[in-house]
């Protein structure tokens, strides 16, 4: 209990500081650009019209809302977070508790790799269903500073009107996707990082616990950039068509299911658009615009 306290007390504490640049990367997720690109350099010093960066956006919610305005959709986004490692925990406990009769599997063995992380692929999705509802509602809260709706405020109201008008399923708008992307980012970087640590790495050389620590977060970082699209599908899918500007035409398309919006942004090149807060390259079309403005 103690270590599931701490856990909920250290990840509330993680939220509330990554939560303006979920904000802002949720915007930019949906297409929202409300300031005009400019004139930067990329990597290699080449000078190239780029869309506004992480700071540049900040700057634009604080003169509209202040800097209060950075933490919209907070409240459910602890809300979601705590429940999920309650869930979390009680799960794998669950899970550990089935499974300590049978004989294990030696430690570093596939088998044990594989082991973990069907409990660990349990323990995440049932913790994403259960919370998944309030991940809609943050995302819808978000979402109203394009339109400068009011429509979801509170966690208790959001939910009663998230009932009201979409009734048990307008909670898990976005679920399959997000569902997805979770498993798949989770298989592929543990059995990655058992390759690895299997095949390139010599248990016999100094410092091997760091290399292998280091091999996993290279491997979460790999299969988060892979299974990204799958986010963005999600979050778009989350406010969809639901009466919010964000979310309606003209400003977005109206998609009838997942599947429908990931054709759409792939025929568009779109798969990766907010995926990088720094270094934004303009959409080809957006780039001729600019180009024809310069020249005429």
């Amino acid at each position: 209990m103690a270590d599931t306290c701490g856990q909920v007390l250290l990840g509330s504490g993680l939220t509330v500081l990554s939560h303006p640049l979920m904000y802002i990367k949720v915007l930019i997720q949906v297409g929202h650009e409300p300031l005009p690109p400019s004139l930067g350099r990329n990597l290699f010093g080449r000078q190239v019209y780029q869309l506004p960066g992480l700071f540049a956006y900040a700057k634009h919610i604080i003169k509209i809302d202040g800097k209060v305005g950075l933490f919209k959709g907070l409240g459910p986004r602890l809300c979601a977070g705590t429940i999920g490692t309650v869930v979390h925990s009680k799960v794998v406990q669950k899970c550990q508790e089935q499974g300590a009769p049978q004989q294990k599997a030696a430690d570093g063995s596939l088998q044990y790799v594989v082991n973990e992380t069907t409990k660990e692929m349990i323990a995440r999705s049932c913790a994403t269903i259960v919370t998944h509802p309030f991940h809609v509602i943050t995302l819808r809260c978000m979402v109203q500073f394009i339109g400068r709706e009011t429509k979801y405020s509170g966690v208790f109201d959001s939910i009663v009107t998230v009932y009201r008008e979409e009734g048990i399923l307008g909670f898990f708008a976005g679920l399959i996707p997000r569902l997805l992307g979770d498993v798949l980012s989770l298989w592929i970087c543990n059995l990655l990082a058992h390759l690895i640590n299997t095949y390139a790495i010599d248990d016999s050389m100094s410092h091997t616990g760091e290399m292998k620590n280091c091999s996993q977060a290279v491997t979460g970082f790999f299969a988060s950039m892979l299974t990204y699209p799958f986010v963005l599908v999600s979050n778009l899918m989350a406010v969809n068509d639901c009466g919010l500007a964000g979310g309606l035409p003209p400003y977005a398309s109206v998609y009838p299911t997942w599947v429908d919006c990931w054709r759409h942004l792939s025929r568009d090149g779109n798969m990766s658009r907010g995926n990088s807060l720094f270094f934004r390259k303009i959409p080809a079309g957006k780039m001729y615009a600019i180009e024809q403005k310069r020249f005429f």
